[in-house]
Formats: structure tokens, C-alpha cells, sequence
């Protein structure tokens, strides 16, 4: 079997703007050790990270950081899908853009709505996670959300690891699960356009038996899908690209590191995204092409 070269492209990556561990600057860091030539931090419902990097003059020169975002939005009108969501990334947006802002800050204003609702539930289930909880957010983020209320879980004693936690006290039909209120996939995306960016829908791995999801988020104006994610065997990578070819989607993929489970590099080690998915985004973006005779080296 063929090793992969070297990862160059992570276009789906968190920072403790919202539910990732490491500070904007830190996962930078990371990334240029590693040797990435193009990202994008999507924490969700906020552009924070990105804009603090770019006000601090760290977009250049590698890696190149792309406006990024994960929207996880409401799906009541799709059946079966897991938790009724399906999770939104945007790319390339203006970082400004007042209107998308706007949007965002709906979005997280109900996200610490109902982070407030599910701690509320677990004190009523005896697992008061308060004083844990504030010591998990810090006091910089922008958009709190479960992973936040699992690190507290873990903390006190009630779950033995973040995955636990989810699965266990906090997923769907678990005791500690409140409905999460917010966009439609609709609204998600033509958000994400109305700002300039390109819209892919994230870890779908149902894609191929979902086609009928597919062809309804094209016809919203969904300009990509998600193949090359982290924990996709290398069949169903190459059947989810097959399928972006297909209906004339562009393939993005990245590692989505938070940092609960391990490092940056160990999440590398992982994930493999073409050097061409990056040359397709920019392209697609209206953005120049990296020069990857310069760029970090595999």
C-alpha cells in the first residue's frame, strides 16, 4: 500500500474561538510546523480566530488562511439524518461582511441558549458542571457549544473522556440532549453566498445513499462536498469525490481538529487532502493560485 505524501491542505479546522482547545495563534503555530500551505479555520458560527490572525498580520505566507466557518444547521425537513443536522462549511466569505455577522451572532447567541438549557438539565440529572464549565470556555470564546459542556463532564467526574461524554450524556436521545434551535440548510448557505463564499457540506459519509440530499442542497446553491475528512476510509473518499465530480461539486476535505484526542501533527498523520482540492477551492474563490514549487515541503 501507497503512503499518502505529506498533508499540505486543511480546510476544516477549529480554534478555542469556539469548541477547538488551542488559542488562533497556537493552532497557526501548529500549522506551519507541520507544513501546511493552505487553511481554513471554520469554528463554528464565528470568523473571531480568523480575523484575530489577520489583524495581526499572520495570513502570510504559508499557510495562506482562508475566511472559514462550520454552520451546523436544522434539517427538520430532511428525515433520518443524525441529530436533524447537517453541518454547513463556508469558505472565502468577506470577513466583514455585516450582513453575515449578523447571521452568525443569531446563531451563537442561540448556541449559549441552549448550552444554558442543557446545563440546566444536567444539574436536574445530578451532574452540575457550572464551576467546570467556566474553567473549559476560558473567557475568549466566541460561540460555546457541547464539546465545551463535555471537557466539564469530564472534569467532574461524570464521564471518563469528550467522547464518552457525547455519546453517552450529551448525543441524541441521551438524558443530557436538548434540540439545537438556528439556521436551515437553506438559510446556511445562502448566507454563505450572500458573503461571497463557497458553501460544502461537511463528514456527510451518507452522501452516495443520500442523493436525494445531495440534489436538494445543488439546487440551494451548495458548491461542495466534503471527501477527503478525517475519518473516511480511503472507499468512501474516493466515492464521495466521484460523487462532487458527479454533480459538479468541488471536493474539500480537512482534518477537523479540536485537540481533544491528541495533537496537530497526530491529526495530520490522518489525513491526506490533494494538493489539487486547494488549487480547485482558490480557483472556484476567484483567489490566486498557491505557488507550490514554494510552498512548505511534503
Amino acid at each position: 500500500m501507497t503512503t499518502p505524501a505529506r498533508n499540505r491542505v486543511d480546510l476544516h479546522c477549529h480554534t478555542a474561538r469556539s469548541d477547538g482547545v488551542l488559542a488562533p495563534r497556537d493552532l497557526l503555530a501548529a500549522m506551519r510546523q507541520w507544513g501546511i500551505a493552505l487553511a481554513a479555520i471554520t469554528d463554528h458560527d464565528t470568523l473571531a480566530g480568523y480575523r484575530e490572525l489577520r489583524d495581526a498580520g499572520e495570513e502570510a505566507p504559508y499557510p495562506r488562511l482562508l475566511p472559514g466557518v462550520e454552520i451546523n444547521s436544522i434539517a427538520h425537513d430532511l428525515p433520518d439524518l443524525w441529530e436533524g443536522e447537517l453541518h454547513i462549511l463556508g469558505y472565502g466569505m468577506g470577513p466583514d461582511d455585516a450582513a453575515f455577522e449578523a447571521a452568525l451572532a443569531t446563531q451563537r447567541r442561540r448556541r449559549a441558549e441552549r448550552a444554558a438549557l442543557i446545563v440546566e438539565r444536567l444539574r436536574g440529572l445530578g451532574m452540575p458542571v457550572e464551576e467546570e464549565l467556566a474553567a473549559t470556555m476560558g473567557l475568549d470564546v466566541s460561540s460555546p457549544g457541547r464539546p465545551h459542556i463535555a471537557r466539564a463532564l469530564v472534569a467532574a467526574g461524570y464521564a471518563e473522556s469528550v467522547e464518552d461524554a457525547m455519546t453517552r450524556i450529551l448525543a441524541r436521545g441521551a438524558p443530557g440532549y436538548v434540540p439545537r434551535q438556528g439556521l436551515g440548510p437553506r438559510e446556511a448557505i445562502d448566507a454563505i453566498r450572500s458573503a461571497g463564499g463557497i458553501a460544502s457540506l461537511a463528514h456527510f459519509r451518507e452522501a452516495p445513499e443520500r442523493l436525494e440530499v445531495i440534489e436538494r442542497l445543488r439546487d440551494w446553491g451548495l458548491g461542495g462536498l466534503e471527501a477527503y475528512y478525517v475519518t473516511f476510509d480511503e472507499p468512501t473518499r474516493a466515492r464521495i469525490a466521484a460523487l462532487a465530480t458527479r454533480y459538479g461539486l468541488l471536493a474539500t476535505g480537512g482534518s477537523d481538529y479540536h485537540g481533544d484526542t491528541g495533537s496537530y501533527a497526530e491529526a495530520q498523520v490522518l489525513c491526506h487532502v490533494p494538493d489539487a482540492v486547494a488549487d480547485a477551492l482558490l480557483a472556484a474563490l476567484g483567489q490566486p493560485p498557491l505557488v507550490w514549487s514554494v510552498a512548505p515541503a511534503r
